[in-house]
């Protein structure tokens, strides 16, 4: 047990609130291939008015986007719609572009430029080619809970979900030019890291302290940020972080993410049977990697029953079970729009996989992904 720091605090919020981040690419208007633009982006948004945080990520050819803490799917969707028509307008004064998605379909990952910070710096040395191979872009949606314990609860029952998940924001299915077969390829750059994957079987935060303690000592953390894990606690938030969703293409997508972490949280905090065991974790990975390859026609092994089911079976029966949950947070419209996308197995990367179909050029994909971004358009000739 380790006694060298003081313990993590875990900051008490308030339960189910809400907060989410998105990364996007930064785009050039010639050929629709990343640019180092975020420099000049993030000066530009820095002299407007808009809620959030617009703020730099690994690489100049990213930015990131925070949210304020949110109550309810709508404030949230309106307050990611207001950024992205910030960003979108001041991307348009620098003949840039913004979009969505998961991975951009050919960029180089050779040819990135880590931003100018600190951190990203020690992260470049540190992990090497790895870190500008990092361009890669996802949503977090953070929960609120009321204290560690309940973090640590909610977060061992939400690993369950975390296929979902995958499955629903999937948004790369292309990457350095080729069609990679999988619904979402990002999550294979991140699995390159050494402390990514699932957080170790803890039962409390006072056990969670001791790990974390250990590694500290040991000198392999600074940080929780140091633990690239597909769900972790965020103690000086108050809040369990959801880290494997693509971004999606859309904000309204991001949102409908969102309450659906919400309304599941609801119920996994209020049901004390929805507790998890280490067995929980027999199947994680191989469930991890079906979602990530197959979308909803992977398949996904509950240890408890032996059961196998698809993705897309399981999906619809959570969302059509949470009426309750959807209806107390006024999330039943957000709900609604993933149940119809389960039904016609249509995420992001079908969408994707479409209009390379369509267009025949991943240029023109990228450039479609823009439009659909800042709102002007759909699938075009």
């Amino acid at each position: 047990m380790s006694t060298a720091a003081e313990p993590l605090a875990f900051k008490r919020s308030e339960p189910l609130r809400l907060g989410v981040e998105l990364e996007l690419q930064i785009l050039n208007t010639r050929d629709y291939n990343l640019s180092r633009g975020a420099p000049d982006l993030l000066r530009l948004t820095g002299k407007q008015k808009h809620s959030g945080e617009i703020k730099p990520e690994i690489t100049e050819s990213m930015v990131e986007i925070a949210t304020a803490v949110h109550g309810r799917h709508d404030s949230l969707l309106r307050e990611l719609q207001e950024m992205r028509d910030v960003l979108a307008r001041c991307a348009d004064r620098l003949n840039l572009a913004i979009c969505g998605g998961g991975s951009h379909p050919f960029q180089k990952w050779s040819e990135q430029r880590i931003f100018a910070r600190p951190r990203f710096a020690h992260l470049s040395d540190l992990y090497g080619y790895l870190a500008k191979q990092f361009t890669v872009f996802g949503q977090h949606i953070h929960v609120g809970c009321e204290n560690g314990d309940d973090a640590i609860h909610l977060l061992h029952a939400l690993s369950r979900y975390i296929p979902h998940f995958i499955v629903l924001s999937a948004s790369s299915p292309f990457f350095q030019g080729q069609d990679t077969s999988f619904a979402s390829s990002r999550l294979n750059a991140i699995a390159a890291f050494p402390l990514s994957g699932y957080m170790p079987f803890v039962s409390s935060w006072q056990e969670f302290n001791d790990y974390f303690g250990t590694m500290r000592d040991l000198g392999i953390v600074e940080s929780t940020k140091d633990f690239y894990w597909d769900i972790r606690p965020k103690p000086e938030f108050g809040s369990v972080e959801i880290r494997v969703c693509d971004t999606p293409l859309t904000v309204e997508q991001a949102a409908s993410l969102a309450a659906y972490a919400q309304a599941l949280a609801r119920r996994l905090l209020a049901d004390p049977r929805t507790a998890a065991r280490p067995d929980s974790y027999f199947v994680y990975t191989y469930n991890r990697f079906q979602a990530c390859r197959f979308g909803f026609d992977g398949e996904v092994v509950d240890p408890r029953t032996m059961g196998h089911r698809t993705l897309r079976e399981d999906i619809l029966e959570t969302l059509h079970s949470l009426g309750a949950e959807a209806a107390e947070l006024d999330s039943a419209d957000a709900l609604e729009a993933l149940v119809r996308q389960a039904e016609t197995r249509q995420n992001d990367s079908a969408w994707l996989r479409e209009a390379r179909a369509r267009t025949g050029s991943l240029h023109d994909v990228v450039r479609l992904q823009a439009a659909l971004w800042a709102g002007r358009s759909g699938i075009e000739e």
